[in-house]
């Protein structure tokens, strides 16, 4: 008797597949750095047959942005479904879908300055809707106010999407257990009781030039529209001055992003150089780092714009040294942290950096609570919780 003829995947199978494809990709080197080619070689098939299900590469990114938020509301639903659920259960939910479908978590966001403003404000309301479900679970369980609640599931998520963001040299088994225990020590924070924090020393460099103008515009165009949705005339025209002008002082739109990117590292450093000269506790160490970042990432777009767009640096022998410098700079704070927590190794120590880092750089990116005055204390406060400070 014939074998069987192996079966072919359904249209709307496949359809999910290449989604599903494309938001791993997507998350791991960014949009930009993404072909429909590397999308069906990922798959196992021809780049023509893509256009079949997608008209293009836009049309791919959305369906994985909303395939992700899908799956959130499943989970949540799941979570809801029949008797209450507790934020223990919340939490172990969270976590495990962080782990089995980072991109779930994490690439609505990096995606949002690729989507257009009505596709962006759809996504929001489906992910605010599913914040304010767990702000329920949490609320109820733990006697906060909702209002609190809210902020700390946005961290929550923020946190378990982080896998997304690094490469965690862990096991499933060993992510999720360290997800989960960072998560719990994040929901027993409260919010409104973040002590103020002290704002650092402004930097000035004596008097400013056309140069710094220009790496101050791009700076904002590069936040709102992302990098690759800004040209060097969009540049000129910001601060007056014809696009062929821009090249009188950079030699290529990448050599802006690169001077912003080493603008933001020199604030960096004079951060951790000034913690260091305060005192050699690695806890308090690692607590000064965190007031210097938060610091440094809401009072000017350069540091959110020059990790954002670290893809774009890859392969690219100017930037080297700056994919160096953000390196060695986490580097840095999983060091304090392992010395702070001497029961923690370097993978865990590196999964709890990054999920602090996330949960700033995150709202920062998504303008979530940004005009607050007290919106960098409380940031530096659910950080601090978070790694243990």
């Amino acid at each position: 008797m014939p074998s069987p003829k192996p079966t072919r995947p359904r249209p709307a199978d496949r359809k999910r597949q290449l989604a599903d494809h494309a938001a791993t990709l997507f998350a791991e080197r960014g949009y930009t750095q993404v072909a429909l080619a590397d999308i069906a070689r990922a798959a196992g098939v021809t780049a023509p047959s893509v256009y079949r299900h997608f008209a293009d590469k836009h049309a791919l990114l959305l369906a994985a942005v909303m395939g992700g938020v899908d799956e959130l509301e499943a989970c949540t639903d799941r979570l809801l479904e029949g008797t209450d659920s507790s934020p223990e259960e919340l939490v172990d939910a969270v976590c495990s879908i962080g782990v089995r479908r980072p991109a779930a978590t994490s690439l609505w966001r990096s995606a949002s300055q690729h989507l257009s403003e009505e596709e962006n404000r759809v996504i929001v309301l489906r992910i605010r809707g599913v914040m304010h479900r767990w702000a329920g679970v949490l609320a109820a369980g733990t006697g906060m106010p909702e209002r609190e609640a809210v902020e700390l599931c946005w961290a929550t998520l923020s946190v378990a999407g982080s896998l997304g963001v690094h490469n965690a040299r862990l096991s499933a088994t060993r992510s999720l257990a360290e997800l989960k225990i960072l998560v719990h020590r994040l929901i027993t924070l409260r919010p409104d009781s973040a002590p103020p924090m002290v704002p650092a020393p402004v930097m000035t460099g004596g008097s400013r030039t056309r140069r710094d103008e220009i790496l101050d515009a791009a700076a904002e165009l590069f936040a709102r529209r992302g990098y690759a949705g800004v040209g060097v005339d969009d540049i000129g025209a910001a601060v007056g001055i014809t696009g062929p002008s821009v090249y009188r002082h950079f030699s290529s739109k990448l050599a802006i992003l690169v001077g912003i990117g080493r603008r933001s590292a020199t604030r960096l450093e004079a951060g951790a150089m000034a913690a260091h000269s305060t005192t050699s506790d690695s806890a308090k160490l690692l607590s000064l780092l965190v007031d210097s970042y938060v610091s440094t990432l809401t009072s000017s777009p350069d540091l959110s714009v020059g990790f954002n767009n670290s893809a774009v640096f890859i392969g690219q022998s100017d930037a080297a040294d700056l994919l160096d410098v953000q390196r060695n700079y986490v580097a840095r704070w999983v060091d304090l942290m392992t010395r702070t927590h001497p029961d923690l190794d370097r993978p865990e120590a590196g999964v709890a950096v990054h999920a602090a880092l996330s949960i700033v750089n995150d709202a920062v990116r998504v303008r979530r609570g940004t005009s607050r005055p007290d919106f960098p204390a409380r940031m530096a406060y659910l950080m601090k919780g978070v790694l243990g400070v």
